[in-house]
């Protein structure tokens, strides 16, 4: 069964209780035909773990006793994926889907040069909802205990000061070289551009700033999917550990 979400004021762990309402109770209630009696896994998105026992059923939310609580510790490697946003929102609405699948744990809309579509202050609230909606949906079916943390858009500028990380790479169609990183256990910061990708200026300020190019391969790739490769790099040298606690 897919993994549900509860805010924090929808948990009540002095007296082992949860409210579910909203497109969590919508699935549960609509879409899964979920009954009194019935027991779901449940998770703030930050590490708490339960599962909840359906009590009563309403019109608007559900609610039930929480059971075997505990903490799912976050994952020791963390993939952060800076995407320039798209022209065409269903493309960078796929990205979204698919890096939370994956495993990203930061997603940060980017502003670059040759960004087509910018949104203007009035419209990025409404743009993060919509966001956030289809990355808890992703992460719900993909059972993610940790929701990735989706930031406001930044500039590119902005985005290469962004620290913490161990390793900050940046993908670009005319870097021939692919660098030997192990990424187990680390922070990693991909700069993914957009349509005709970055600039030359822009990469060379990203080499003043710390990043290394990378190539993706010989293949030219839609900004999108070069976004879920980055991930999808990563979880497969993950994968390739024998070590399992090294995983993504």
């Amino acid at each position: 069964m897919d993994l549900f979400y509860v805010l924090p004021h929808q948990l009540d762990l002095e007296h082992a209780w949860a409210i579910i309402d909203g497109e969590e109770f919508h699935h549960l209630a609509r879409v899964l035909r979920c009954q009194p009696g019935d027991v779901v896994p449940i998770t703030d998105g930050a590490g708490f773990a339960a599962e909840l026992m359906v009590g009563s059923i309403g019109k608007h939310s559900l609610d039930g006793a929480i059971c075997n609580p505990r903490t799912v510790p976050p994952p020791k490697t963390q993939v952060t994926v800076a995407l320039s946003l798209l022209k065409s929102p269903q493309r960078f609405d796929l990205f979204l889907e698919k890096a939370t699948e994956l495993g990203a744990a930061r997603i940060v809309p980017m502003i670059t040069k040759r960004t087509v579509s910018t949104p203007d202050s009035g419209k990025v609230g409404r743009k993060l909802e919509r966001w956030r909606g289809i990355v808890q949906s992703a992460a719900r079916q993909s059972r993610r205990y940790h929701l990735p943390e989706l930031m406001s858009p930044l500039t590119f500028r902005e985005a290469l000061v962004l620290d913490g990380y161990d390793l900050r790479l940046i993908a670009h169609e005319s870097e021939n070289a692919f660098p030997s990183f192990e990424p187990a256990g680390k922070k990693i910061l991909f700069l993914v551009g957009g349509e005709g990708g970055f600039t030359d200026a822009e990469v060379a300020d990203a080499v003043e700033a710390g990043f290394t190019p990378l190539s993706f391969g010989e293949s030219v790739l839609r900004a999108e999917t070069a976004g879920i490769f980055a991930v999808a790099l990563v979880r497969a040298r993950l994968l390739a550990e024998a070590d399992p606690a090294k995983r993504l």
